[in-house]
């Protein structure tokens, strides 16, 4: 464990909620990664807003009381489903939107900003999306992991992304562990989602606004995860680093000021198209 990553409480309205995760100027220490919402949405709260430079997934998780309604202007239409994964890949830009799909019940769900490299943000956007019945899952003795991006022992989820990352979405029974390898090169951090969590000897409580990180080393190593006092789950990203700048403005994320600019002119002119 190399670091230690504040969450920050974000309430927009009175219909989301999130606990924030998000990168610095080059999005370390979480790099590919740039931020993570663990959120609670029970009203449409975004309107169709654009994306350009990054991918916007976004992953469901089973205990979920209902699914989203996504659409983009490229002309997907969609309902991810509890359990299920939908990944943007917004390239040179898209706008979008996601809403509940039942008034009244509260989506449970990551919503995950990965970066593009730098030669891919200028790219024609697509979409990809993976069921909740698709997701590849591992048994272990006490414990259950679902793949829904990258992979677990020799269990790879289907889903082929412009940035390479993995997303673990692990449930331990209490006394049970884990140990997942990270791949030489890649960086990895770890989100309790709820109980507490032992990682790599050290106790994270979901409750807690904090979370460890492992940033990329030459060789490959292993997080340790267990649960000693009750039930718990939790969510471990990993990738390799892209090391390029990030200069945000609003929903949209390149690698330079001059690349940020061309796009938002790119959005007001209409070109990333419209719902």
């Amino acid at each position: 464990m190399n670091d230690i990553a504040q969450l920050h409480r974000m309430n927009i309205g009175i219909g989301f909620r999130a606990n924030s995760l998000r990168g610095g100027e080059m999005a370390e220490p979480i790099d590919p990664f740039l931020g993570v919402d663990h959120a609670w949405m029970s009203a449409a709260t975004f309107p169709p807003h654009p994306h350009a430079g990054f991918s916007a997934v976004s992953y469901l998780f089973l205990d979920s009381e209902t699914g989203v309604h996504n659409q983009d202007s490229l002309g997907t239409r969609n309902h991810i489903q509890p359990g299920g994964l939908h990944w943007t890949a917004a390239g040179g830009g898209v706008v979008h939107e996601e809403v509940p799909a039942e008034a009244g019940k509260t989506v449970h769900m990551l919503q995950i900003f990965v970066n593009l490299a730098v030669e891919r943000q200028g790219a024609e956007a697509f979409a990809l999306s993976l069921e909740a019945q698709d997701v590849p899952v591992v048994h272990r003795p006490g414990v259950k992991v679902r793949v829904p991006l990258g992979a677990f022992g020799d269990v790879r989820s289907p889903l082929l992304p412009p940035t390479e990352v993995c997303l673990l979405d692990i449930s331990l029974d209490e006394g049970a562990e884990l140990s997942v390898p990270v791949p030489a090169g890649h960086a990895a951090f770890v989100m309790p989602i709820f109980g507490v969590v032992d990682i790599d000897g050290r106790e994270f409580d979901a409750n807690t606004p904090r979370l460890p990180v492992f940033t990329a080393r030459a060789a490959s190593h292993a997080v340790k995860l267990q649960a000693k006092q009750g039930s718990a789950k939790a969510v471990l990203f990993s990738g390799a680093p892209l090391r390029q700048p990030v200069h945000w403005r609003g929903s949209i994320a390149m690698a330079s000021p001059e690349a940020l600019a061309a796009r938002i002119a790119a959005y007001q002119r209409g070109e990333f198209g419209s719902l």
